[in-house]
């Protein structure tokens, strides 16, 4: 986590005057930081997903219910805490489409985001030495909108 995002933490727990949460994680979002920053801040967004595949390269923790994370913008200004509410594992080919609704962006249609995502994972999967598959594996989370800095 960056300075400003720690920074950014720090103070709204010190405001809130309530114990501080052990762990936080600081992100931008994959495809258009801003933008779809932008969506959660607005409550238009409250879901997110990401390939299996991509936590095990990385060697990072599956996100787990109540989780928080400080989301940042493409130049990593922290702009909003969020906390998880739900995570599921599902092959994309079973995600819901009330569950694509929620992750907020485009038209709002399933279609949008089954292309959206399709066209992300391709890239992203290249770039690691895999191949897109229509039942590859997803992380699908819930979250709240905590806090807009």
């Amino acid at each position: 986590m960056n300075q400003k995002a720690e920074l950014y933490w720090n103070e709204f727990w010190e405001k809130k005057g309530a114990e501080m949460p052990k762990s936080v994680s600081a992100w931008q979002f994959g495809a258009d930081p801003d933008q779809l920053a932008q969506l959660v801040i607005d409550g238009i967004k409250t879901a997110t997903c990401s390939g299996h595949v991509f936590y095990e390269e990385e060697n990072e923790p599956l996100p787990s219910v109540g989780d928080y994370s400080i989301i940042l913008s493409s130049e990593d200004i922290p702009l909003a805490i969020i906390r998880t509410v739900n995570v599921e594992k599902l092959p994309m080919n079973e995600v819901s489409e009330e569950f694509a609704i929620a992750e907020g962006e485009g038209d709002g249609t399933y279609t949008y985001w089954w292309n959206a995502h399709e066209h992300f994972f391709k890239e992203e999967l290249h770039k690691i030495g895999h191949t897109f598959k229509e039942d590859m594996l997803l992380v699908c989370e819930r979250f709240e909108l905590i806090h807009v800095k």
